[in-house]
């Protein structure tokens, strides 16, 4: 039986690249899977650019789809050979924050049990999903059969990008008839925007730049497209909302433009939903806030994970509400996986999400 495996390991800021290491054996409560099909995120290439810290010698990727290969000896509920995916939040289940609700910013170890960002192990704190094989931690609270007659590219998304993107909906608390605006289409927007749709908003504005973007925005949901190359998108959106503005404004990229413009652009009382990875400091400007006293609502959301969120997601999937799979626009072998940074990293082609295979 093979000891080794080829992994996406970051070596330092600017290379990522490919090699080996040894294949993990699970501890007690932990699952190896092989992976069958993961991806590339826009975190992984904060990763890459050393906009986010990690140790050099982790493997990066945090969205499995595979097969359980090894099981631990107290692990009940799955046997070798299932197909699973795993979030790429993996919670232990047991800490105070899990207990509360709070499984991303869990801190099983810690005194109080809180951790922010604690629920984000993949290619963050242990080695990650880019690889042959991956060790599953907690595996019962993590682990998510896969439903018969659903494909590996269309489960693809819920470790992650669905799960951030209805997230951004559902902490912005979207109700039926809110006119939603959702800044930035990448693939986290894209499932904003069908998050939106799915919570019952009536009018969904989606803003980006690129055309086959703004276009598959459409077909995810959005009833308005701005193009902020053409138009001020917070002017467009006021235009459209008759200078009302929106009741959930849903950043999704993680820079000081789009949160000001995502802040502007909400009616007072409004939520400003933020799913994006900043990488510096944030400035309020006070008449958007309206020094503090228009009953604004800032929150920001950490992909939820847990094999429930799992199951509900691919629940999603398999009813047709939303349907991820085109957003895989670029097909990869993990042999090739720099080459796939190389692509998505500068944005190529029209690329949304690659889908990585043994």
């Amino acid at each position: 039986m093979a000891s080794r495996m080829k992994a996406a390991i970051f070596v330092e800021p600017g290379r990522i690249v490919l090699d080996e290491k040894p294949i993990p054996e699970p501890g007690p409560l932990d699952a190896v899977i092989r992976v069958t099909t993961t991806t590339i995120c826009g975190t992984d290439v904060h990763i890459l650019k050393g906009e986010y810290p990690v140790a050099a010698g982790l493997t990066v990727g945090h969205e499995p789809v595979g097969v359980v290969w090894k099981l631990g000896s107290e692990v009940q509920g799955f046997r070798e050979g299932d197909r699973v995916i795993a979030g790429a939040i993996t919670p232990s289940g047991h800490s105070y924050a899990c207990l509360c609700g709070c499984h991303s910013q869990d801190g099983a170890g810690t005194r109080h049990g809180f951790k922010a960002m604690g629920g984000w192990r993949f290619g963050n704190t242990i080695d990650g999903a880019q690889a042959e094989y991956l060790l599953v931690p907690d595996a019962m609270a993590n682990l998510a059969p896969v439903p018969d007659g659903l494909t590996d590219e269309q489960v693809l998304m819920c470790p992650d990008i669905l799960s951030t993107g209805l997230s951004g909906a559902e902490s912005g608390g979207t109700r039926i008839g809110d006119t939603v605006a959702v800044f930035a289409q990448g693939p986290i927007g894209l499932c904003a925007t069908a998050g939106a749709r799915l919570m019952g908003a009536t009018t969904i504005i989606a803003v980006d730049r690129v055309p086959e973007r703004l276009a598959m925005a459409r077909a995810m949901g959005a009833d308005h497209t701005v193009d902020f190359s053409r138009v001020d998108p917070v002017a467009e959106i006021m235009r459209l909302t008759d200078g009302r503005g929106c009741d959930v404004a849903i950043e999704a990229l993680g820079r000081q433009e789009t949160f000001e413009a995502a802040l502007r652009a909400l009616r007072p009382g409004g939520t400003l939903s933020s799913l994006g990875v900043y990488s510096g400091d944030l400035t309020i400007p006070l008449g958007a806030f309206a020094a503090g006293l228009g009953d604004f609502r800032i929150v920001s959301t950490l992909c939820p994970g847990g094999k429930e969120r799992m199951r509900r997601l691919m629940s999603v999937v398999a009813s047709g509400r939303i349907d991820a799979k085109p957003l895989v626009t670029h097909r990869f072998k993990l042999d090739d996986i720099e080459a796939a940074y190389d692509l998505f990293s500068h944005q190529r082609d029209g690329v949304l999400k690659v889908a990585i295979t043994p």
